[in-house]
């Protein structure tokens, strides 16, 4: 679990963002997804922290970061934190949110990243398609057009368990731990408070201006849509990868984390192998 010594806060000029930084040497930056927080990664920090400088931030209206008063790009404050620390060039791993977080970081400012790897999604322009997501997603908004928090949070769950299980299949400690940074976030927020969040745009357009190493660790059940983001957006750069963990869905860092890892570890290793960073 987050040790709480390890947590820290950065004051940007309208908020302020938390974020958990451990460890020493090259900083691998951990980037959570959506309505989730740090601690979705408490099973990737202390594995990594022994040969890296882990970094797990909150997104801005997320955990124990300050809500939005203003429009913002998650990018940009991803960007101030790390010239904050003055670290960099990165290796950025964002889950959901966090991949597309990760990819536009990339594209506006490519001088503080590495390299990438994304986990069920591709860039911040999500495509859907799926009936099952259509019907997920469809349901989150009858349930905030109702002001539902509960409802919304159990529409929410269901991407834990993917398409093909329900959530009594997953581990019951992954679904505790998923629910209760859902809860937390949500609590923050309220049904009818404005969008501010502005989008980077032409992602998926740009994607081929991405030359640095991109691996995608997908869940093996997650649901077709955001399998095929991932897969799309290796094959849109020049460097592409992907790795499976099997019997998982959108959140295989919790659900077999030592696979996970693994996964990672190989990945690194690879681009330690590699001379002298990377650009775009």
């Amino acid at each position: 679990m987050t040790e709480v010594s390890d947590v820290y806060s950065f004051e940007l000029a309208d908020g302020r963002l938390a974020y958990r930084d451990t460890g020493t040497g090259q900083p691998l930056v951990l980037l959570h997804g959506g309505f989730l927080d740090h601690g979705m990664w408490d099973d990737q920090v202390p594995a990594f922290a022994s040969d890296y400088r882990v970094i797990a931030p909150d997104a801005r209206g997320h955990g124990g970061s300050t809500n939005a008063n203003g429009p913002f790009r998650q990018c940009d404050d991803l960007a101030a934190l790390l010239r904050h620390l003055d670290v960099g060039p990165a290796i950025l791993v964002g889950l959901s949110m966090g991949a597309g977080i990760a990819v536009d970081t990339a594209l506006e400012h490519p001088d503080l990243v590495r390299a990438l790897v994304v986990s069920g999604a591709g860039t911040n322009e999500p495509e859907f398609q799926d009936p099952w997501v259509k019907e997920m997603l469809a349901e989150q908004a009858r349930a905030l057009a109702d002001a539902d928090a509960e409802r919304w949070i159990d529409a929410w769950m269901r991407g834990a368990a993917g398409p093909h299980r329900s959530l009594d299949d997953v581990a019951p400690h992954v679904v505790r731990r998923i629910r209760s940074m859902l809860t937390r976030t949500v609590a923050k927020h309220t049904s009818t408070e404005p969008v501010r969040l502005v989008p980077v745009p032409d992602t998926w357009k740009r994607a081929a201006q991405v030359t640095i190493p991109v691996l995608a660790i997908n869940g093996s059940i997650d649901s077709d849509d955001h399998i095929e983001m991932a897969e799309r957006l290796v094959h849109a750069v020049a460097d592409g990868r992907t790795a499976t963990i099997e019997g998982t869905a959108h959140y295989p860092n919790m659900e077999r984390p030592a696979a996970f890892n693994e996964a990672l570890a190989d990945f690194l290793a690879a681009l330690s192998a590699q001379n002298g960073p990377q650009s775009l």
